[in-house]
């Protein structure tokens, strides 16, 4: 955390606003409530999942880069169409569907840049099930950018960041 995020509080409501948020998130995509989830996003949304890289400690480029795989890179349209991919009859990968649950803890917010925007933190876990003994689990830190639109408070941009180097199960049919 920077000092510049510490000397930019936000008030106790906003922090609640943007918790309701997160939580509320979680529970659509849970339930698979796709529309509603898409209506959350802002029409500029920048939802990117980067391909993570085993460095050295001594190597500075780190362990992303935008310009490096990405496990997702969307915008909205992009995202639309996974939805409408998810909803087709056609999509035996999903019939029966994958049952999901999204934990989400760990949450930081702080103003952002421009009014009405935030700069939010938080922890997830996402639990995948199908069929009667298949499972799998992913585990990561997420940075969102949240900022109110002309209705509503809506997600701009999500950073998901997992600590593998190697994703460990046989697809990544949801959102995180």
């Amino acid at each position: 955390m920077t000092a510049v995020q510490m000397e930019n509080p936000i008030s106790i409501e906003d922090a609640r606003q943007v918790e309701a948020f997160l939580l509320r998130e979680a529970r659509l995509l849970d339930d698979e409530c796709w529309d509603e989830w898409l209506s959350t996003l802002s029409e500029s949304i920048h939802y990117w999942m980067p391909g993570i890289e085993n460095r050295r400690r001594e190597d500075k480029s780190g362990p992303y880069h935008l310009e490096h795989m990405a496990l997702f890179d969307d915008g909205l349209r992009e995202l639309q169409r996974r939805v409408a991919r998810f909803k087709q009859p056609s999509a035996w990968a999903e019939n029966p569907p994958t049952r999901n649950v999204h934990l989400i803890s760990n949450i930081e917010a702080y103003a952002g840049e421009g009014e009405g925007a935030f700069l939010v933190y938080s922890c997830f876990v996402n639990v995948r099930s199908r069929g009667l003994d298949e499972q799998h689990q992913l585990v990561g830190r997420r940075e969102d950018v949240l900022r109110y639109e002309d209705d509503g408070l809506k997600l701009l941009k999500r950073k998901i960041l997992i600590p593998n180097a190697m994703l460990l199960c046989k697809n990544i049919n949801t959102f995180l």
